[in-house]
């Protein structure tokens, strides 16, 4: 297996925090009020000395304490078996996502980018216009997701282009290792198909070179062409997939 996927699955779990997270026999089990499949789902990351028969349920109790869905996340280094498992237990899966990586040294980022202000933080201002961006209402996301971006706690490259006022596109690059993870790239919806996401891409691409990094990460759904489309114009190549598991 590429260990660029160990790697890379490692660094997003740092990249973006959950609002409570519980340690258990090699799982991680992450509660966010729903807010992403990823920060609301069970992760492996090591070691297991409890059968799954006995895990499953567990984590199953959990998440009813918290009225929220049973998720758990499937990528490469989770057993094909324990997925078969879930199947026949009820589980569908959603959100798939395909996993891109990008080396910065080949990296297609000749692209204006003067419209984009860069900060080494994640402000305030920043958070409520990605809220307004994805039209977020839910009274406990508006309340726990801001403490979530406080507790990444690696460096950050914060993008977004104002324009007449507002601000219409974000993005956010998590610096790990010798990588980027580029998250939170969004354009409000009636300025799509201008250029302003590749502006936000290219600002922090270019930041993260002048850094001394050397590669990139993203995650982008399976199924949005137009992103994948862009990434893949900037030089970023499908390295894997993952997808989730969700009780009914």
């Amino acid at each position: 297996m590429d260990l660029r996927i160990k790697e890379i699955e490692d660094m997003s779990l740092n990249a973006w925090p959950s609002h409570q997270m519980e340690l258990y026999d090699g799982w991680i089990l992450r509660f966010s009020y729903f807010y992403t499949h990823r920060t609301n789902s069970v992760e492996q990351f090591g070691s297991s000395t409890l059968p799954w028969s006995v895990k499953i349920p567990y984590c199953e109790s959990r998440y009813a304490r918290w009225h929220t869905p049973t998720i758990f996340k499937i990528s490469p280094l989770v057993s094909t078996d324990f997925d078969y498992m879930l199947e026949n237990r009820g589980y569908e899966i959603q959100h798939t996502t395909n996993v891109m990586y990008l080396d910065l040294a080949e990296a297609k980022i000749n692209y204006k980018f003067s419209d984009v202000t860069v900060l080494d933080y994640v402000s305030d201002e920043w958070i409520q216009s990605l809220f307004a961006l994805k039209n977020t209402t839910d009274p406990h996301h508006l309340r726990v997701v801001p403490s979530m971006y406080a507790a990444i706690p690696k460096d950050t490259i914060c993008a977004y282009i104002e324009k007449d006022g507002q601000v219409i596109a974000t993005g956010l690059g998590v610096i790990d290792r010798s990588y980027v993870g580029l998250y939170a790239i969004h354009v409000h919806e009636d300025h799509r198909h201008e250029g302003y996401a590749r502006q936000i891409c290219t600002a922090i691409l270019t930041e993260a070179r002048n850094r001394g990094l050397t590669s990139s990460y993203l995650q982008v759904v399976e199924g949005n062409g137009d992103a994948r489309k862009l990434y893949e114009a900037i030089g970023y190549q499908f390295l894997y997939q993952y997808w989730f598991r969700v009780r009914p």
